[in-house]
């Protein structure tokens, strides 16, 4: 039988609340009663089950994570199913449970979900809408954000250096020799995507190789389908353009372009060189391999936890931490 508060309580002659304070530590009990108290959690077995221990602390051990991204895959996609894995790695070695939750429509039904939950904190993952925020916020509820930005103040960031990583693609691609450069960029909404393209195109301006506005396609999603759809709708305008190179934003969309590429009997990186962003495992696996930005997945997922879990125990001076630094992987997509 499962032993109870109420059970130590009537044993040891105190009240629920006396033997609440023995357990937690917190608030005035004499030292013998204390000692009958811990002596009898020892005897019994006594372990207190989550509810309990919520009661007493006030805290669950529950944290929550949202994915926010508009179109499938969510969890499941390569670079945010790193990060989770590495949040969900870290949660387990310090007895945390996680409740995950994804949401294409951005609306606020999956933070409700977290808050009927009685989470500790949240970690909120890509790009999320500001209402979302306020409507957070609103609850008192530490979080953090990872691969996302806002303009609300003291809000903790795990980011890539993404603007860095697309000035690095565009010293590459220049080093090579490349001048006629084609880009395939993800949406302009996301942090990521509209920094890789601001320090790529930075870049080029610097060293006197400004790229044209007809060079660079918008992509609406950033799938492996989106890559290969806009390249087989521009491959004429491609080809008539004399283009020797390719970056996409990221992986998926620079494998989809290669892919298209590759049924036309294109031969890379002879005639063109392709260059993505993330170091998605697929980027190793397709044939030729990617080039890539390797983006450190893994240390956001595990920066995230430990940082939640400082503002959940309320430690003093959490500060942002520092971005983290891409990069550049060289694989058989260039020479």
């Amino acid at each position: 039988m499962e032993i109870t508060i109420k059970e130590i309580a009537q044993r040891a002659g105190v009240s629920k609340s006396t033997v609440s304070r023995v357990i937690s530590g917190k608030g005035y009990t004499s030292l013998e009663v204390r000692d009958k108290v811990l002596q009898l959690i020892e005897e019994l077995q006594y372990k207190p089950n989550a509810v309990a221990r919520a009661m007493v602390s006030q805290r669950t051990h529950n944290i929550g994570v949202l994915i926010y991204r508009r179109h499938h895959p969510i969890a499941s996609h390569p670079f945010y199913g790193k990060i989770l894995d590495a949040i969900l790695m870290s949660a387990a070695s310090q007895n945390y449970s996680v409740f995950v939750t994804t949401d294409h429509e951005m609306s606020l039904r999956s933070a409700d979900f977290m808050m009927e939950k009685r989470v500790d904190g949240l970690i909120l993952i890509s790009r999320l809408q500001q209402n979302v925020i306020d409507y957070i916020t609103n609850f008192g509820v530490p979080y953090v954000m990872v691969n996302g930005s806002t303009e609300v103040d003291n809000v903790i960031h795990i980011v890539n250096q993404d603007e860095e990583g697309g000035r690095m693609v565009a010293d590459f691609l220049s080093e090579l020799g490349h001048r006629r450069i084609f880009v395939i960029a993800g949406p302009q909404t996301h942090r990521s995507h509209n920094l890789r393209l601001k320090g790529f195109k930075n870049y080029l301006e610097e060293v006197g190789c400004a790229i044209p506005s007809s060079s660079i396609l918008q992509a609406s999603t950033s799938t492996f389908g989106e890559g290969y759809e806009l390249m087989r709708s521009y491959w004429e305008q491609f080809r008539a353009g004399g283009y020797t190179s390719i970056f996409a934003t990221n992986d998926m969309i620079a494998l989809g372009a290669m892919k298209f590429m590759l049924e036309q009997s294109v031969r890379i990186p002879d005639q063109v060189a392709v260059v993505g962003f993330d170091d998605i495992d697929f980027a190793d696996m397709f044939s030729p391999s990617l080039t890539t930005v390797r983006v450190n997945t893994e240390e956001m997922g595990i920066q995230a936890f430990s940082l939640l879990d400082k503002l959940i125990r309320q430690e003093p001076n959490v500060e942002n931490p520092k971005q983290l630094v891409p990069k550049m992987i060289i694989r058989q997509s260039t020479k």
